[in-house]
């Protein structure tokens, strides 16, 4: 709701000043990024989390990635600069330039973020999280707004890198692709129960799985889900590499002879 409600007051300050903004980022905000949420946390996923791991696990992951990847389609960072005036837009740029969000924003980081996160799965502490109402509320808060401090200033381009720093993000999200696939792994190849969540009493429907079972179907969804998720990133990765790349390539030819030989001289004199 507060979301929606920002993004609304946004779009009516536009307004009042007597600027549109388009009609297709505010369907995908809500549409697919609010409802997205909505249908993660209070559907079926939401419903069964404490009673299934890899409802559990899906819903985590989907949070993280899905969901903030989703919201970002309604450019909400490209709502706020063009709505906030004055002392708030520089409290905005001063937030999007800060050190924490420059860590989250940093394409190397994010992948490392949700593999810690995901590693948890694999400890006794991802039964008492599942057990936990206060844990649940928590979950269903947080992890969104941790992945969107990392996905909205990347789709945003809202931190400057230069093309070397954006060439080894490139090259290390490869990496991080088969770091990412190690949770899943373990929770599909282990044939203990990792969580030691004790077993649960009472009848339960004929199609739930068995606890082996539901540890191999968690890990299942956290590898697909985790390597999917990896995809976009390094689109975004090559896409910004690709316009560095251009724009550096339009400064040089921009100089003249004289200018490009004295560059040339600073760089040999720099040299060790």
């Amino acid at each position: 709701m507060a979301a929606a409600g920002l993004y609304l007051a946004g779009i009516l300050a536009l307004r009042r000043r007597g600027h549109r903004w388009p009609t297709a980022p505010t369907v995908w905000f809500f549409a697919l990024g609010l409802g997205s949420y909505a249908w993660v946390s209070f559907g079926f996923l939401g419903a069964y989390s404490s009673e299934l791991r890899w409802a559990f696990t899906t819903r985590i992951a989907l949070l993280l990635f899905a969901v903030p990847a989703l919201i970002s389609l309604g450019r909400p960072v490209a709502l706020a600069r063009l709505a906030l005036e004055g002392r708030r837009a520089s409290r905005l740029e001063a937030t999007l330039r800060s050190r924490a969000i420059r860590m989250f924003g940093n394409a190397m980081f994010a992948p490392l973020f949700a593999c810690a996160v995901f590693l948890v799965f694999l400890t006794p502490v991802a039964a008492v999280l599942r057990d936990n109402p206060w844990s649940e509320w928590t979950i269903t808060i947080l992890t969104p707004l941790a992945g969107m401090l990392m996905v909205l200033p990347i789709a945003a381009h809202s931190i400057i890198r230069t093309s070397f720093f954006v060439t080894v993000e490139f090259l290390l999200a490869f990496v991080e692709m088969l770091l990412d696939a190690v949770p899943g792994l373990l929770l599909r190849l282990n044939d203990g129960i990792l969580d030691h969540a004790p077993a649960v009493l009472g009848h339960l429907p004929f199609w739930f799985p068995n606890a082996l079972h539901d540890q191999h179907l968690s890990g299942d969804f956290l590898w697909f889900i985790a390597e999917i998720a990896d995809v976009p990133v390094l689109i975004i990765l090559f896409v910004r590499w690709m316009r560095l790349d251009r724009r550096e390539a339009t400064r040089y030819d921009d100089l003249s002879d004289a200018e490009l030989d004295a560059l040339t001289q600073a760089h040999l004199r720099q040299r060790p």
